[in-house]
Protein backbone atom coordinates (compact mmCIF):
# COMPACT_ATOMS: atom_id res chain seq x y z
CA UNK A 1 0.00 0.00 0.00
CA UNK A 2 1.12 3.72 -0.33
CA UNK A 3 0.31 5.86 2.48
CA UNK A 4 0.31 9.78 0.64
CA UNK A 5 0.48 13.15 2.09
CA UNK A 6 0.76 16.69 0.83
CA UNK A 7 3.13 19.39 2.56
CA UNK A 8 2.95 22.87 2.58
CA UNK A 9 5.76 24.95 3.22
CA UNK A 10 5.07 28.12 5.67
CA UNK A 11 6.56 31.58 3.99
CA UNK A 12 10.56 31.79 4.82
CA UNK A 13 11.42 28.33 4.69
CA UNK A 14 12.29 26.23 1.94
CA UNK A 15 11.31 22.68 0.63
CA UNK A 16 14.67 21.90 0.74
CA UNK A 17 14.49 22.64 4.48
CA UNK A 18 12.14 20.09 4.84
CA UNK A 19 14.02 17.70 2.83
CA UNK A 20 17.09 17.55 5.21
CA UNK A 21 14.45 16.49 7.92
CA UNK A 22 12.14 14.05 5.96
CA UNK A 23 15.13 11.94 5.01
CA UNK A 24 16.31 11.75 8.72
CA UNK A 25 12.52 10.68 9.54
CA UNK A 26 12.53 8.58 6.16
CA UNK A 27 15.94 6.99 7.07
CA UNK A 28 14.37 5.41 10.36
CA UNK A 29 10.80 4.55 9.27
CA UNK A 30 12.43 2.70 6.43
CA UNK A 31 14.32 0.37 8.86
CA UNK A 32 10.72 -1.26 9.60
CA UNK A 33 9.28 -4.04 8.58
CA UNK A 34 7.22 -4.30 5.45
CA UNK A 35 8.65 -0.35 4.51
CA UNK A 36 9.46 -0.41 0.59
CA UNK A 37 10.40 3.08 0.03
CA UNK A 38 9.53 6.83 0.05
CA UNK A 39 9.63 9.47 -2.19
CA UNK A 40 9.49 13.42 -1.98
CA UNK A 41 8.32 15.43 -4.66
CA UNK A 42 7.82 19.16 -5.51
CA UNK A 43 4.70 20.51 -7.46
CA UNK A 44 5.15 21.61 -10.49
CA UNK A 45 4.72 25.96 -10.25
CA UNK A 46 4.48 25.67 -6.81
CA UNK A 47 7.94 25.10 -5.14
CA UNK A 48 6.04 25.54 -1.47
CA UNK A 49 3.87 22.74 -1.99
CA UNK A 50 5.09 18.75 -1.79
CA UNK A 51 3.79 15.63 -1.84
CA UNK A 52 5.51 12.32 0.31
CA UNK A 53 4.86 8.93 -0.78
CA UNK A 54 5.25 5.81 1.52
CA UNK A 55 5.20 2.65 -0.10
CA UNK A 56 4.62 -0.53 2.73
CA UNK A 57 4.05 -3.98 2.04
CA UNK A 58 0.43 -3.70 3.47
CA UNK A 59 -1.55 -1.42 5.75
CA UNK A 60 -0.75 -3.67 8.38
CA UNK A 61 2.63 -3.31 8.38
CA UNK A 62 2.48 1.06 8.42
CA UNK A 63 0.13 0.52 11.36
CA UNK A 64 2.81 -1.83 13.26
CA UNK A 65 5.40 0.93 12.55
CA UNK A 66 3.03 3.86 13.90
CA UNK A 67 1.69 1.62 17.01
CA UNK A 68 5.56 1.39 17.93
CA UNK A 69 5.92 5.50 18.11
CA UNK A 70 9.70 5.67 17.87
CA UNK A 71 10.29 8.86 19.90
CA UNK A 72 13.66 9.58 17.87
CA UNK A 73 11.13 9.58 14.57
CA UNK A 74 8.28 11.77 16.39
CA UNK A 75 11.41 14.02 17.54
CA UNK A 76 12.33 14.77 14.32
CA UNK A 77 8.82 15.02 12.97
CA UNK A 78 8.14 17.81 15.57
CA UNK A 79 11.03 19.67 14.46
CA UNK A 80 9.79 20.34 10.85
CA UNK A 81 6.32 21.09 12.74
CA UNK A 82 6.79 24.62 12.84
CA UNK A 83 7.28 25.13 9.98
CA UNK A 84 5.12 23.02 7.22
CA UNK A 85 1.21 22.26 7.37
CA UNK A 86 1.08 18.31 6.60
CA UNK A 87 -2.23 16.87 5.13
CA UNK A 88 -2.71 13.19 4.79
CA UNK A 89 -4.31 12.54 1.53
CA UNK A 90 -5.00 9.02 2.41
CA UNK A 91 -3.96 5.55 2.22
CA UNK A 92 -3.67 3.70 -1.16
CA UNK A 93 -3.51 -0.07 -2.16
CA UNK A 94 -1.26 -1.02 -4.66
CA UNK A 95 -2.86 -2.86 -7.14
CA UNK A 96 -2.47 -6.91 -7.99
CA UNK A 97 -1.69 -6.03 -11.46
CA UNK A 98 -0.83 -2.78 -13.25
CA UNK A 99 -1.82 -2.17 -17.27
CA UNK A 100 0.56 0.78 -18.82
CA UNK A 101 0.10 1.75 -21.88
CA UNK A 102 3.52 0.97 -24.07
CA UNK A 103 4.91 4.30 -25.57
CA UNK A 104 6.32 3.45 -29.40
CA UNK A 105 7.68 6.20 -31.59
CA UNK A 106 5.56 7.32 -34.63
Amino acid sequence: MQYIFEVRIKEGHSAEEYAVIWVRASKLIQRAPGALGTELRRCVGDPNRLIAIASWESKAHRDAMEAQHDPQIDHIIRSAAPFVEVQPIGEFERPEWLVKPSVSAN
